[in-house]
């Protein structure tokens, strides 16, 4: 420890020109090889901006004989995380190798010795950052963590330090990668989810197993991220209502389209006098909105603040260099710091943790119900929903001479535990109401 305290402390002082940084890696998969890569091509850029050479020292690996994505010198290749968390050269570890345990361990470990932190570790993060957060301010450390949500777009440094003058009002997007793609190839192809599912699959988009993604887990545990850094909430990913796509048809796709919406995975937060509704649901957007337009494996996040207004960052989601890149970026900026003896305050920005956080609260909804096409039966639907205080903006019906049908509404705002209501109602009425096929989220501007 005395080594790296030296060379911080000479750093600080500006009494070396070009020192040595040393990095060590937890993990050399995709993100990994992404980080060496970019230090390779790009040496003399990052030299020049930051005036300090950046040094790997150690990578801990699962097998050293694999072969790699990234060319580099086999020798500072380990099994032992020893080699790294107790390596006194060792200033900056980068934590990329996913999952909770043992990253957890490694990465609070790693501070508790006075190293600086950067994870891509979306879970760890979403789970433990509250932890994270307190541990890295008794060690006097900082935690970066810029590629656990949206890859390569810099989301958490523009909410926690290019807008830390705004109070952040909102924040709605786009943030998985994987269920974007599929739900992109199910509105221009005319794929079944299970065809568009295996296209991801093909493409490396989606994992063998894709329940995170499709489930909208994963789009949760980057909200619960996002909601610390723009809120100052800390909200257990689990706590989060979140709905996937894996009940989105291509008729569906198709009945939103005819109706100028588009479908789409959002991720949302939003303060409403005093509330902060958050959730990941699947929902119909207008095809003006801004991120209708955002297809295959793009991500966007539309950001309100109440002195920028309305903004939105949007890029490559994931990826081994977009996320590297967010992960280079995050070293670079601790490196900036250490040099300057100041923090950057994007571990965390300045949070309003008074607000009263809930679920599914209000919105407009997209309804599909498949009816018995005979006289009354609108009727019969419009009277029921009315008791519960549901207003209706639009009704459609998509066929005709069929016995069976569907009917599409659009209400007005209405609390969602009212809508439920009215359709556990509506389903009493089997005789005429065969089944509620769809509920979706309308979200406009």
């Amino acid at each position: 420890m005395l080594k790296c305290t030296k060379l911080v402390t000479k750093l600080r002082e500006g009494k070396i020109g070009l020192a040595i940084i040393k990095v060590g890696l937890l993990g050399l998969g995709n993100v990994g090889s992404g980080v060496v890569n970019i230090f390779s091509e790009n040496t003399e850029k990052i030299r020049e901006y930051i005036g300090t050479e950046i040094q790997v020292e150690k990578v801990l690996v699962r097998d050293i004989n694999k072969p790699r994505l990234a060319e580099l010198d086999q020798r500072i290749l380990t099994t032992d995380p020893r080699d790294i968390l107790d390596n006194p050269d060792i200033d900056i570890v980068v934590e990329l190798m996913g999952g909770i345990e043992p990253a957890f361990t490694y990465i609070k470990q790693a501070m508790e010795n006075r190293k600086h932190v950067v994870t891509a570790n979306k879970a760890v993060m979403a789970t433990y950052c509250k932890e994270l957060f307190e541990t890295a301010k008794a060690n006097d450390v900082e935690i970066r963590f810029e590629g656990s949500v949206g890859g390569g777009i810099p989301l958490i440094d523009t909410i926690t330090n290019k807008l830390a003058g705004n109070r952040i009002d909102g924040l709605v997007g786009i943030i998985n990668g994987t269920t974007n793609y599929i739900l992109t190839r199910m509105s221009r192809d005319g794929m079944s989810f299970d065809e568009a599912l295996k296209k991801a699959q093909e493409k490396g988009y989606a994992e063998a197993d894709p329940s995170s993604d499709i489930e909208g887990q994963d789009a949760a545990y980057k909200l619960a991220i996002l909601a610390a850094t723009a809120f100052g909430l800390y909200i257990n990913p689990n706590d989060i209502p979140c709905e996937g796509i894996t009940k989105i048809t291509e008729a569906e796709i198709r009945y939103a389209a005819e109706l100028g919406y588009a479908v789409k995975l959002l991720a949302t937060a939003k303060n409403k006098g005093g509330d902060l509704e958050i959730h990941v649901h699947p929902a119909i957007i207008p095809d003006s909105h801004p991120l209708a337009g955002v297809n295959n494996e793009f991500n966007a996040l539309l950001i309100e603040g109440n002195a920028v207004g309305e903004l939105m960052l949007y890029g490559k989601g994931a990826g081994s260099l977009p996320t590297g890149s967010a992960v280079v970026g995050d070293i670079l900026d601790i490196i900036r710091m250490m040099r300057q003896s100041a923090k950057t305050g994007s571990s965390l920005a300045a949070g309003r943790n008074n607000l009263n956080v809930v679920g599914e609260d209000t919105g407009s909804y997209y309804i599909r119900i498949t009816v018995v096409d005979k006289p009354g039966v609108l009727g019969v639907i419009t009277t029921t929903l009315g008791k519960h205080g549901i207003s209706i903006a639009s009704v459609s019906q998509r066929s005709l001479g069929e016995r069976l049908v569907p009917v599409i509404f659009i209400t007005h705002e209405v609390e969602r535990e009212k809508l439920d209501k009215g359709l556990a109602e509506l389903r009493n009425y089997s005789d005429v109401v065969k089944e509620v096929a769809c509920i979706l989220r309308v979200e406009s501007y």
